[in-house]
């Protein structure tokens, strides 16, 4: 049984023997499978009051370690988002008190974002399952297919520019 790309490929093929169609069997399949794993991640989330930028912001404010905080312009060059899209997305988890905004020791002009108890707590009960949901997403492949596709798609987005800044 084939996937619904196949079937694209093998009408294009048929109609344009004369084209190369391989990059539809790349390009063409992640832009599906994007839309697919959204809907279920989205849905898995909202099963834990969750939308996936809030998962964003309680994700990076627990990866970058005690005490938990970093300012909003950390935010901005880590995910790629608008001053405004941060602001919603801290209004509304500080009305679930997920986070809180204090201001920074150094810095008085400066104000992180931190995690609260309950953030942290939330982040780290709805991790574990997050990660077992993506592998639920990821079943048809082993392990070693799993890091080869990942190696793969890492080389197509720094050839894209998408890499971690130095310093």
């Amino acid at each position: 049984m084939a996937d619904a790309v196949s079937a694209v490929l093998a009408q294009w093929r048929e109609e344009r023997p004369d084209l190369d169609f391989t990059p539809i069997g790349v390009v063409g399949r992640i832009m599906r499978l994007s839309r697919l794993w959204d809907k279920e991640i989205k849905d898995f989330l909202a099963g834990h009051d969750l939308e996936p930028g809030e998962f964003d912001i309680l994700s990076t404010l627990r990866r970058s370690g005690e005490p938990y905080a970093l300012t909003a312009g950390t935010f901005l060059k880590e995910s790629l988002v608008t001053t405004g899209a941060i602001t919603l997305r801290v209004d509304r988890m500080e009305k679930k008190g997920l986070v809180s905004r204090v201001r920074d020791d150094v810095d008085r002009r400066s104000v992180k974002i931190r995690l609260t108890e309950r953030g942290l707590e939330v982040i780290d009960r709805v991790l574990p399952l997050h990660l077992a949901n993506e592998a639920r997403l990821l079943s048809g492949l082993d392990r070693d297919g799993r890091e080869n596709l990942a190696g793969a798609l890492a080389a197509v987005l720094e050839s894209h520019g998408d890499t971690t800044p130095a310093g």
